[in-house]
């Protein structure tokens, strides 16, 4: 979503009527809210998000290399590799520049450059979910159950991110991840709960700051209908400005499910690699979102350093 239609939606609010009573305007109200103070600065604003995305990536990714690097180490006292993986073990000072390059790989990268220029409020999304991954790997269930609460608030589809943030959580309280431990069951039930608690509360002061519950169907009924076929670098448009009228719903349907049929498959390959599980999600989402930006892009191409040990 562009500067401009928050403008346009901070233009119904000042004149008192509802920003949701347009076509224009599908942002949340917390957005429309935070432009109200900020939209002089909306430049400045936006440099800082990106920023601050690189910022919070390069320390997840600095902490998540520390306890590669330990399994790493450990592994290879054990004598657990075989032989012809030699040349895929990473050494010290291959790890060290590895946060460096996510950073760059997302502060340089055009997509970004593109999206911070346009003012797409996409780079707000990324910095939520940034955090959410940095919170994850620091190991903070209740930071990483609200960053994961603003970004589903924003943009919907991160809710799929909630599977890998919790395998890694269990994973760095040494909690198995089988269907008959308790401790596993109780520690789900706390993040689901204080995931879900941050949303609802988010989403009540959304409420309490328009009096008005327009903005649900506004942003999210917006996202999942896909009324709005305008050419973007996705395929609901070209798919739908194709179709006949009768066969829409149900393939708007088909078409959503595939951001969320993909977790479960994933979730059991992957429980043993959560963080790379939270990397092929993002990329999903950035593929099969609705209205998807070249911001989304720049997100997840930022992780391919992580593991360019792989292409070797």
């Amino acid at each position: 979503m562009s500067c401009f239609s928050v403008v346009e939606g901070l233009s119904l609010l000042d004149l008192g009527v509802s920003p949701y009573s347009g076509a224009i305007f599908h942002e949340t109200p917390l957005i429309i809210y935070l432009f109200h103070f900020l939209i002089d600065y909306a430049e400045l604003v936006f440099m800082i998000t990106d920023a601050l995305t690189a910022v919070a990536l390069y320390f997840a990714i600095q902490d998540f290399n520390k306890v590669v690097f330990k399994k790493q180490k450990l592994l290879l006292e054990l004598d657990q590799y075989a032989p012809d993986v030699a040349e895929l073990i990473r050494t010290p000072m291959e790890m060290r520049y590895i946060p460096l390059k996510v950073a760059l790989f997302y502060l340089l990268n055009p997509y970004t450059i593109l999206s911070c220029v346009a003012k797409s409020t996409c780079a707000i999304n990324n910095t939520l979910i940034a955090f959410f991954i940095l919170t994850t790997i620091k190991g903070s269930a209740f930071l990483s159950a609200i960053f994961l609460a603003l970004a589903t608030y924003q943009s919907l589809y991160p809710i799929t991110l909630f599977v890998p943030g919790l395998l890694y959580l269990l994973q760095r309280q040494y909690i198995p991840v089988k269907v008959k431990s308790k401790a596993f069951w109780i520690f789900s039930w706390e993040y689901a709960m204080m995931y879900v608690g941050s949303l609802v509360v988010i989403v009540c002061l959304s409420f309490f700051l328009l009096s008005s519950w327009d903005f649900i169907p506004a942003v999210y009924g917006f996202i999942l209908s896909v009324p709005d076929l305008t050419p973007n670098i996705g395929l609901f448009w070209y798919f739908f400005a194709e179709m006949f009228e009768h066969f829409s719903l149900f393939f708007v349907c088909v078409f959503q499910i595939n951001v969320f049929f993909y977790t479960v498959p994933l979730a059991i390959k992957l429980k043993e690699h959560p963080i790379f599980f939270m990397f092929i999600q993002i990329a999903i989402i950035s593929i099969f979102k609705s209205y998807p930006t070249v911001g989304d892009v720049a997100l997840y191409m930022a992780f391919f350093p992580v593991w360019n040990h792989l292409y070797r």
